[in-house]
């Protein structure tokens, strides 16, 4: 409780400085609104149709890329944990394309695919796919050899000893891949709705307010709501984790 009421303090001295500065003259107002305007310009936009299908239209294709990205990358860290021999085969391609920036893809993938929300949504689970794949991998290497090896004392089958044994020890860490391959995903789906268009979006939005009528105001709007969905994200999984996954070190809850 007293962490939370820091935390809201700390907002709370933020905003007032930023008030202060906007309004001090230090910069015209339309190139740096105020708080108080973006704020007041976000509950007004949250009442449009129009804005509401963008950040709709971002939130879902984020849904779509996580469980992409889920659905690839955790059994890809389970077998690439678990098989020495093709870890080692692919871990030199994987190495390759692993700091490779999604942004860097954008014309390649509006050339394969188009610029429809498909090309935004394969960006991201591209993005999304790296943390989650290697918190689970690296997880499973972590495992302590005695309880695998105790488990197959008593006989247990590989499948036994994958679900009871090796899945409850990495589940910490793959939760904590999953907080940073949200956040990343959130972060490339704006960055190519901006780039790229994307059919529409939050980034969408932002680029257009910014390049048309240098509506700064909106700008910022959009931009404290993607903040605002991306804290919400991380502190939901955090929550996830803290209340379902109790047996986590502190390491992998933070």
């Amino acid at each position: 409780m007293r962490n939370h009421l820091r935390s809201v303090v700390g907002v709370a001295v933020f905003l007032v400085l930023c008030e202060l500065v906007a309004r001090s003259g230090l910069a015209p107002q339309e190139y740096l609104p105020p708080p108080s305007v973006v704020l007041t310009e976000l509950v007004r936009l949250l009442g449009e149709r129009d804005f509401v299908l963008d950040v709709i239209a971002t939130v879902l294709a984020w849904a779509i890329a996580m469980g992409l990205a889920a659905v690839v990358a955790i059994p890809g860290g389970l077998l690439l944990g678990s098989v020495p021999v093709l870890r080692t085969a692919v871990g030199s391609l994987v190495d390759f394309l692993r700091p490779i920036p999604s942004v860097a893809l954008i014309p390649l993938v509006l050339v394969a695919i188009g610029s429809g929300p498909e090309s935004k949504i394969l960006l991201a689970v591209y993005a999304a796919v790296w943390p989650l794949l290697f918190n689970t991998m690296y997880a499973l290497r972590e495992i302590d050899g005695q309880h695998v090896e105790t488990a197959r004392a008593f006989n247990l089958p590989r499948h036994l000893v994958l679900l009871r044994v090796q899945l409850p020890s990495v589940a910490p860490f793959v939760l904590t891949g999953l907080r940073l391959a949200a956040s990343t995903a959130l972060i490339v789906l704006i960055s190519v709705e901006m780039l790229a268009g994307g059919a529409g979006g939050l980034g969408q939005f932002i680029f257009i307010a910014g390049s048309g009528g240098g509506r700064m105001d909106q700008v910022m709007a959009g931009t404290v709501l993607a903040g605002i969905l991306g804290y919400l994200v991380n502190a939901g999984m955090a929550g996830a984790q803290r209340r379902w996954v109790t047996w986590a070190p502190a390491g992998a809850a933070t």
